[in-house]
């Protein structure tokens, strides 16, 4: 592929399309021609080791791969391969005569409309990541899983591209404290892997290696006729792409947080984890958090080997790495744990303050009537089904959130148990759940006058996308069954005025320097 080849591509009449104007895009693998309505994916006949485009018949190859392994998640973005024939300086599109290099088709989004431009422009919400969490977690319920026999998923074969990240880094870096730092990641990334042996096995055999995306950060994710769509899964190389989920989960997570977007990572990976209920990915969440960080700043460093590099240029390379490889530490730090029992009825605020809870501290989220109905089925929002809230229902339910607490906790994570903890039975057992893996544990009490209580219900059965059923009558008999505080318990509790304007501010605050 020469100057030549993509000078004369910039020609309108080539196209069975209009053309409004060409726009040269590069990459450190691609050429990307925009063109106004579609856009021409040319791979660079490059060999990275870990990517191989070196030749025609490899570009074509893995061309088709790209629009074969991005339909699955973007049909409506990934159109066709086109064929470049003729030659270099007068090439023809879909003609006869040889080939001389492979397009990939796709049509063109407005550049405003990537997630990652929008978080720059400052209008990136929440509820696009909200989104985002909910169209993984369905992919990846239908992506192909690795077959038991296959070597996806197997824990050498995982932690093959972690290792090899180092010694891919270590040929870039000359500064003694820079190659400390790297020396120091590499034998956390080592001795991590070592203990969670068991956990990726685990995963392996119930099914959680299967065919991902790959390559998962915001500026990978669009708004495609107003919905968010994944593009630009990885095609180049299967053991990037046949992997755990939670490892997609962790580079988006990691995007996230490398853009100083703490809470919305948060809310990104309990998003997931509600909508899936993999919490026992949890464990190895950090340990792919660190790998994709440092798969960023590999990928920093990899536009030192383009030509005419300038040396500003270069020290702009250099500090992407350096805050990839400083987020790659933050994630060997021991975490801080606790344990929070939310307590109120129906529209007392309770699950409004545990996902603000979820955002501020870094907490993962256990919501009741999620659980519940992962356990024994939905009748549909808003159709309350006595026979799911029965009490041998409810006795299990409580077991199974005092379950995922020990599993979050054992993580490394702090939890937050958002359910009504009416009873006091109820609330031991999450306590003492809580409290056996050596963390303390807080009630929190929300309340709210009864007129917020039934305006808060009334929206949200309007609005039919909240996983609870209650309604006001539903929250008036919660209150007559309400078991009040021990004296025991109210050592251990505080109460969260939910009408408040600034409650959840306060209530950060204390909690801070509470725990």
């Amino acid at each position: 592929m020469s100057q030549t080849l993509l000078n004369a591509l910039q020609n309108p009449d080539l196209y069975d399309h209009p053309v409004d104007s060409f726009t040269l895009m590069e990459t450190h693998i691609s050429w990307i021609l925009l063109t106004g309505d579609y856009v021409y994916k040319v791979k660079k006949p490059v060999n990275f080791g870990f990517l191989d485009y070196s030749t025609l018949d490899r570009r074509q190859h893995f061309c088709h791969e790209e629009v074969r392994l991005n339909r699955r998640l973007a049909p409506e973005l990934y159109l066709d391969v086109i064929s470049v024939h003729g030659t270099e300086d007068a090439p023809d599109l879909g003609g006869a005569g040889p080939v001389i290099e492979y397009m990939v088709k796709t049509r063109q989004f407005r550049q405003q409309d990537l997630l990652g431009n929008m978080q720059r422009a400052g209008s990136l919400e929440a509820q696009h990541i909200d989104s985002l969490a909910e169209k993984l977690a369905a992919f990846h319920q239908l992506a192909d899983r690795a077959a038991l026999e296959s070597p996806w998923g197997e824990p050498d074969n995982l932690h093959a591209p972690v290792a090899e990240n180092f010694t891919d880094i270590r040929g870039f870096l000359s500064d003694p404290a820079d190659l400390q730092q790297l020396d120091q990641l590499e034998q956390w990334a080592h001795s991590t892997f070592q203990r969670l042996v068991p956990q990726l096995e685990q995963r392996k055999a119930d099914g959680f290696i299967r065919e991902c995306h790959g390559d998962i950060y915001l500026d990978n994710v669009t708004l495609i006729d107003g919905e968010v769509t994944l593009f630009d899964g990885i095609e180049f190389n299967d053991a990037f792409r046949w992997i755990d989920v939670m490892s997609d989960v962790a580079f988006m997570a990691m995007d996230l947080e490398d853009r100083g977007l703490n809470d919305l990572a948060q809310r990104f990976v309990n998003g997931y984890l509600e909508h899936t209920g993999d919490y026992s990915g949890l464990a190895l969440l950090d340990y792919y958090k660190a790998y994709r960080a440092m798969v960023r700043a590999k990928v920093a460093l990899l536009r030192l080997t383009q030509d005419g590099v300038s040396e500003q240029e270069r020290q702009e390379v250099l500090a992407r790495y350096h805050s990839y490889a400083n987020l790659a530490e933050r994630y060997t730090h021991v975490p801080l744990r606790f344990g929070i029992l939310m307590q109120g009825v129906a529209g007392s605020g309770k699950s409004t303050v545990a996902l603000h809870l979820v955002q501020q501290l870094g907490a993962i989220r256990l919501r009741s009537d999620v659980e519940r109905k992962r356990l024994f089925g939905s009748a549909g929002s808003g159709q309350l089904d006595a026979g799911l809230y029965s009490a041998q229902n409810s006795e299990q339910t409580y077991a199974r959130l005092a379950e995922l607490a020990v599993q979050v906790l054992a993580a490394g994570y702090p939890v937050v148990v958002d359910a009504a903890h009416l009873k006091h039975a109820q609330r031991e057992r999450l306590r003492q759940a809580i409290e056996d893996q050596g963390v303390p544990c807080l009630i929190l009490r929300c309340n709210a006058s009864i007129d917020t209580l039934e305006q808060r219900l009334r929206e949200r059965q309007q609005q039919g996308t909240d996983p609870s059923d209650a309604d006001i009558s539903v929250a008036r008999h919660q209150l007559e069954q309400l078991e009040a505080l021990t004296e025991d318990e109210q050592l251990c509790s505080m109460d969260v005025a939910t009408d408040a304007a600034d409650s959840l501010t306060h209530l950060v605050s204390q909690l801070r320097e509470r725990f």
